[in-house]
């Protein structure tokens, strides 16, 4: 085998938290499912044929499917289900990179003479996560990082599709525009303002044509991976660069107290993450999400890191509070907090002189507390009486 044949799986699990309750519960299956009632976490293939998206408010996804079940988010069961399947990722190929809860790329290209061509491994890469999960998963196979995403995308829902390098812009270039990675709405919109709506029409662009439109480094992106090009390789051994977590909003108006009771919620999430594997941040990221589905984010790089809680989220306090004029205007439908620029934890812990106060042994109290215990082990008195939704993380803790 070749290091120029289809040798990169990307493996996606279908409507993974759907798939979990029905696979749970017997009485789901076969029907629209929807998990989270104020805000669509996710949603079956049975509930998105009748137009059910994610981010929707559950007000909205009922009124388009008033027969679907919803149900509550169950994060310990997703995080669980999550780790049997990156289990079995790892058992199949050492070479496994995590992208998130549900997907990840594996390298099969050193198996040949041990487990035989791709296709094959990827069929039972499947057949294992069904049977041994229970779960449906979609499977790319491809050259590159990028192809193989594409194609698990356009198998779904519970298929495999393999991309031969001979054929990939033949594969490719019908595509919509959307299917290139890192085209979300509003450089979708740009494009289709220009009569942009294939791959194809993105590639027969010159690269100085496409950087004017988008700038230089979306520019040069996409005009790489218009023409199939992905020099990355699959990255294994490394430790994640960034932990966060997100929580959708729907679209009802919230008061700052209370986008600032669901950020302590994240912030408490993604610390104790944070601590347990045993790193610490130098960057804090507050995400948002408008109406308009248009975002924005806000970084502040800290002097030195540190894991503590009270640091970080006087931080994202602050970012969240120079957003404020942007979130009145735009209304906000999601917020997530991220920490990036991690080092591990014997780096320097940030702590000021200035910010030495009496109650700092309480806040390392707390967190403890929350480390040993789990973040709802003392829950914050701005939380009490209120449903700040459900974080969601973006690998399993």
């Amino acid at each position: 085998m070749f290091v120029t044949d289809a040798h990169i799986l990307h493996a996606d699990l279908d409507a993974f938290y759907a798939s979990v309750e029905q696979r749970d519960d017997p009485r789901l299956r076969g029907r629209p499912v929807i998990v989270g009632g104020g805000v669509v976490l996710a949603a079956s293939y049975e509930a998105k044929a009748c137009g059910v998206r994610t981010a929707m408010t559950g007000a909205q996804a009922r009124r388009v499917c008033p027969q679907a079940r919803v149900v509550e988010p169950r994060m310990s069961a997703y995080s669980e289900a999550s780790r049997a399947v990156f289990e079995i990722f790892r058992e199949t190929t050492p070479v496994v990179e995590g992208l998130s809860i549900d997907e990840a790329f594996l390298d099969v290209g050193g198996l040949w003479r041990i487990d035989g061509p791709p296709v094959d491994i990827a069929e039972r890469l499947r057949r294992r996560v069904r049977g041994q999960v229970g779960l449906p998963i979609s499977v790319g196979v491809a050259r590159t990082k990028f192809l193989a995403k594409v194609a698990s995308g356009v198998s779904k829902p519970d298929g495999l599709l393999v991309v031969p390098p001979d054929t990939e812009l033949e594969f490719l270039h019908p595509l919509p525009i959307e299917r290139l990675w890192g085209v979300g709405p509003v450089t979708a919109r740009k494009l289709h303002d220009r009569g942009m709506m294939t791959v194809g029409d993105v590639a027969r662009l010159r690269r100085a044509t496409l950087t004017s439109i988008l700038g230089a480094g979306a520019g040069h992106h996409l005009h790489a991976l218009a023409h199939g090009l992905d020099p990355r390789t699959v990255q294994v051994g490394k430790r994640r660069r960034s932990i966060g977590a997100q929580c959708a909003l729907g679209r009802r108006r919230r008061s700052p107290d209370e986008l600032e009771a669901i950020l302590a919620a994240l912030v408490d999430r993604v610390t104790r993450r944070l601590r347990t594997g045993k790193r610490v941040c130098h960057t804090v990221t507050v995400r948002l999400r408008f109406d308009d589905f248009s975002r924005a984010t806000r970084s502040h790089t800290l002097a030195e890191a540190t894991d503590e809680t009270r640091l970080i989220l006087a931080t994202a306090r602050r970012l969240l509070a120079d957003a404020a004029p942007l979130i009145s205007r735009q209304g906000l439908t999601l917020i997530g907090a991220a920490l990036s620029n991690l080092d591990d934890a014997d780096a320097v812990q940030l702590a000021l002189p200035w910010e030495r106060r009496p109650d700092a042994s309480l806040d390392s109290a707390l967190d403890h507390l929350r480390d040993r215990y789990g973040t709802g082990s003392v829950t914050r008195a701005s939380v009490l009486g209120r449903r700040v939704g459900q974080p969601v993380p973006i690998l399993p803790d």
